[in-house]
């Protein structure tokens, strides 16, 4: 299969799945290497999963860590939201 054949059949599958159709196969490399991050996998392992010859690539741009994010806003919402002496 060519790329463009891979894109066209990702996108049938994520119109399908009800995600729409915006999404490329690329992103699962950001994503795979995300989570495997978030689950403590070594990033020379995970570096090596997704073929690169290094970390430095892997960390700069395949690596977004979700928990401290998420963690962070929920802890900020619920200083500014959580609840209040009611009196």
């Amino acid at each position: 299969m060519d790329a463009a054949n891979v894109r066209r059949a990702f996108r049938h599958i994520t119109k399908n799945a009800g995600i729409g159709t915006d999404w490329t196969p690329r992103e699962l490399r950001h994503s795979f290497v995300s989570i495997m991050s978030d689950q403590g996998v070594p990033i020379e392992t995970i570096a090596d999963l997704v073929g690169h010859a290094g970390t430095s690539v892997t960390e700069a741009v395949y690596r977004h860590q979700l928990k401290p994010v998420i963690t962070k806003g929920a802890h900020t919402m619920n200083t500014i939201f959580g609840d209040k002496p009611t009196g």
